[in-house]
């Protein structure tokens, strides 16, 4: 078995990764900001990034922030992994990143290209949103008397779990280049994951689809995030709330739901 470094791997999809990684024998890192013994900050890197790279064989990269830095991070991690000889750098990336115009999602495409660009074996997963960020979204969204959400747009959750275990197999291969997207189950209209979350919850608000302007809200409505032909993912969102929340979030019988019949329901 190997060596294992998992970058964020205290983090929501890292956990998972790592605890797949050990239970398959491999010698795991976990590196975090705060986790000793390699509590590193990759946008600084320094000599506890070399040491916590150093006789690794394969590299894990699931760190990340929306608020900026991961450029700079990957950077310092691809210097690192170079000087130490890593032979396998994997990353994973969203569905989309080349397709929509989300700051966000421009950076993960540009750290995509410098892991392409570094010289190093590597392997590009791109997945879909985890249901664990929908509720994030919708839980203060649910806080207002109406649920507000941009019309036209679906979705397309994956459960962090099956991308963990996407990762454990890769990681454990040899460097595969883009391999292929890793979906969810079902393409949703974003209201219709709502009141799933609302029932789930429970709470009874109207949905309300918004028309928004804008490339981003394009691309979105287009469906540049979503990989229908690479559902491949087998938990439901109903499923992942019944999970979180004790309770499910079946459909109701029709025309019994809140605001059925109204705007609400409209795309």
């Amino acid at each position: 078995m190997s060596t294992i470094l998992v970058t964020g791997g205290t983090g929501t999809l890292g956990r998972p990764v790592v605890e797949r990684l050990r239970a398959d024998g491999h010698e795991v890192r976990v590196l975090s900001r705060r986790t000793p013994p390699y509590a590193v900050d990759l946008r600084t890197g320094g000599p506890a990034l070399d040491a916590a790279v150093a006789g690794a064989d394969t590299i894990v990269h699931c760190a990340s922030s929306p608020r900026g830095g991961d450029e700079e991070a990957a950077a310092h991690l691809i210097a690192a992994a170079r000087a130490a000889g890593v032979a396998h750098l994997l990353y994973v990336s969203i569905v989309g990143v080349d397709r929509v115009p989300l700051g966000y999602y421009r950076t993960k495409y540009a750290v995509e290209r410098l892991i392409e660009d570094s010289g190093l074996g590597w392997t590009v997963l791109r997945a879909t949103q985890f249901h664990d960020l929908l509720v994030s979204l919708f839980q203060p969204l649910a806080r207002a008397p109406v649920v507000l959400l941009p019309a036209g747009v679906c979705d397309q959750p994956v459960d962090v779990g099956e991308v963990a275990a996407a990762l454990a197999e890769l990681a454990a291969g040899g460097p595969a280049g883009r391999v292929p997207d890793v979906g969810g189950p079902e393409v949703r209209a974003v209201e219709s994951l709502a009141r799933a979350y609302l029932r789930a919850t429970p709470r009874r608000r109207p949905v309300l689809g918004v028309p928004l302007g804008g490339r981003t809200y394009r691309a979105f409505r287009e469906g540049g995030h979503l990989a229908p032909s690479r559902a491949v993912g087998k938990r439901t969102f109903e499923e992942y709330l019944t999970a979180r929340f004790g309770t499910g979030g079946q459909p109701p019988v029709a025309g019994t739901e809140p605001g059925a019949g109204s705007a609400a329901h409209r795309g």
